[in-house]
């Protein structure tokens, strides 16, 4: 068994992009395999050549019956029937044995894993654009149909086709044997088959694709309105949701319909000539043995091998109609799948090596692709290495554009961004996003358990680093009254998607750890804080102060309040700074920082305010 399973590492990296031709992009997700895939193809077509032969040897006994009769039948006959006993007893059943281990044991386990794993690393190598530009659950179902078509497509090749092709060249080389009539007989109903191959099957190619298209906006569709559960219960808006899922299938049945009503013509059609095979063939037969040209085993011959070609072309041809579905299934995904990535690190790209933390935008420009309207406009600023800095601005001044450039989620469209004198570009996306700690404001989670989510930040931290981690960052006591609907507990407690059995400031203060764990040089704060009542705030206040020790920080808040101690407050308006200075040089300006900070009550600003 080990022989079949170790045939190929289904692991196996990928050589280069995904090309996004059908054919190329299937020789690029299943590389590796080809000794599998050669041996497939192999036993395949020694398969169809011995069913041929086995209908061919029931045709030479039923002749020498005719022919010798019971005295004289074994005489010079009894090693060619040891022979066809060997055949039919070992080599026959070996072939199949054979073929069955490949099925089972190398390409069953081995190849979806080995597409999926190899679609899915380059999926996660995509620019936030992509990600943002679709449904997660409809990039995932076509992962998941792709791989499923592709590897559908591979094995109806080298099963189906290979045997079919053998059984259909091995039988008309038998019937030429006996006469070439009953090959030309043959061949004719052959050239009839494939016209209506070509008649039927471009369409049901073309028809999947669509009916593929649909199905996947289905997936897409659910997982949006199930992963917003929350907000379509506070609006009350099932019935809306429910309205948006029928329209979805209305789509997906009509292209079903349309792919049904091509399937249910052609297979018609198919099966009249499945019907045709065996009365051309046998009738064939028949009136050449009564005109004294052909011997009686050629009948049977032409019987057995026609009944078993009627029944193979009608499985063939609906093997074949899944086979063009899948094609149309996976030139859909590759449509999606094979996007070149948009932000590339260069060739001569490497990792930050002992970074300070000064971070310096050179005029930098952004628009988001557009000529003017949010984004950046020749942005200047220098930070120095362990500098505390924060940003503020009105919703849209340009602030998330910072730091979204910082971590190189987006390339800038013009000047430059140079961390340590190096321009960002030139250090791998990897390699810079290692050195910057970051907290969002909607702080995100995997649906794993609380120790999985806080060892991201550091996955090789002891049992020891965890805790002090979390007791840091105040969230020791929650953790450990966590409990799942599995019984797990503590740390090992599941957090749900995207960490929903978690209040907003219990997911912060997991976000927390898992930076104090990382311990980066950079430390990004995006309302890091904003889901903490004020105790808890308070009470991570000398945390907060620790972890930004000897760090570069940059940090956004509503709360100017928790911002006033900054070394340099930054004021943003339209993508370019206004003001800069500390709180109280800003108050003394009185602009628009001394306007927000005037709006204040409690430490919030109102709604006119920053975002």
């Amino acid at each position: 068994m080990k022989f079949f399973e170790n045939m190929f590492d289904p692991f196996a990296p990928a050589n280069g992009a995904p090309p996004k031709t059908l054919f190329a992009f299937g020789k690029w997700l299943y590389a590796g395999s080809g000794k599998a895939v050669v041996f497939m193809g192999i036993i395949s077509t020694l398969i169809g050549l011995a069913e041929v032969l086995a209908a061919w040897i029931v045709g030479l006994i039923i002749d020498r019956i005719a022919t010798h009769g019971r005295d004289i039948f074994f005489d010079g006959f009894f090693w060619p029937l040891v022979l066809i006993v060997a055949f039919m007893l070992v080599l026959r059943p070996m072939l199949i044995m054979f073929q069955a281990g490949l099925n089972a044991l190398t390409f069953g386990p081995g190849l979806s894993v080995l597409g999926l794993f190899r679609m899915h690393k380059h999926t996660l190598g995509q620019s936030l654009d992509f990600f943002e530009d679709d449904f997660a659950g409809r990039i995932n179902q076509k992962q998941m149909q792709t791989n499923q078509a592709l590897g559908q497509l591979l094995m109806e090749l080298l099963n189906a086709v290979a045997f079919a092709s053998a059984m259909l060249l091995g039988g008309a080389a038998v019937m030429f044997s006996s006469d070439y009539r009953l090959a030309l007989a043959m061949l004719g109903w052959l050239v009839i088959y494939i016209a209506a191959l070509r008649w039927g099957l471009p369409r049901i190619r073309a028809l999947g694709k669509a009916r593929a298209e649909a199905r996947s906006a289905i997936s897409g569709n659910f997982v949006d309105s199930i992963a917003n559960i929350t907000t379509v219960k506070l609006f009350a808006h099932t019935d809306l949701e429910t309205k948006a899922a029928r329209e979805t299938l209305l789509r997906f049945r009509t292209a079903a319909l349309n792919f049904g009503r091509q399937v249910f013509r052609f297979r018609i059609a198919i099966a009249i000539l499945a019907g045709l095979l065996p009365v051309a063939l046998v009738g064939s037969a028949l009136a050449l043995w009564y005109t004294g040209d052909s011997p009686t085993g050629a009948i049977v011959t032409a019987g057995i091998l026609a009944s078993r070609l009627g029944a193979m072309t009608g499985w063939f041809s609906f093997m074949l109609m899944g086979l063009f579905a899948d094609i149309g299934t996976a030139e859909d995904g590759i449509a999606t799948l094979a996007k070149d990535y948009t932000l590339l690190d260069r060739p001569e790209a490497a990792a930050p090596q002992n970074v300070t933390g000064t971070i310096s935008f050179d005029k930098v420009g952004f628009h988001y692709g557009r000529e003017s309207g949010g984004g950046l406009n020749g942005f200047d600023l220098t930070i120095k290495a362990g500098e505390k800095l924060a940003l503020v601005g009105r919703s849209g001044a340009g602030k998330s554009t910072v730091l979204a450039l910082l971590m190189r989620l987006r390339d800038v469209e013009n000047g430059a961004i140079l961390l340590d004198d190096t321009d960002l570009r030139d250090l791998t996306q990897d390699g810079l996003r290692k050195q910057i700690g970051m907290v969002t404001q909607d702080t995100k989670m995997f649906n794993r358990s609380a120790r999985d989510n806080i060892l991201y930040g550091r996955p090789d931290a002891s049992e020891a680093e965890l805790t002090a981690a979390c007791e840091q960052a105040q969230a020791m006591e929650f953790i450990l009254d966590l409990e799942d609907n599995r019984g797990r507990t503590g740390f090992d407690a599941r957090l749900g998607e995207r960490g929903v059995k978690l209040s907003g400031g219990q997911r912060q203060r997991i976000a927390l750890a898992r930076v104090i764990l990382k311990n980066a040089p950079i430390l990004v704060l995006d309302e890091a804080t904003s889901a903490l009542d004020s105790e808890v705030e308070a009470a991570i206040q000398d945390t907060m102060q620790t972890l930004m020790k000897g760090k570069t920080v940059i940090a956004i808040a509503h709360r100017l309040s928790t911002i006033a101690q900054m070394d340099r407050i930054v004021v943003l308006d339209e993508g370019r700074i206004i003001e800069q200075g500390s709180h109280s040089e800003l108050l003394a300006m009185d602009g628009q920082y001394a306007s927000f900070w005037n709006r204040q009550s409690g430490g919030f600003i109102v709604a006119e305010a920053a975002e």
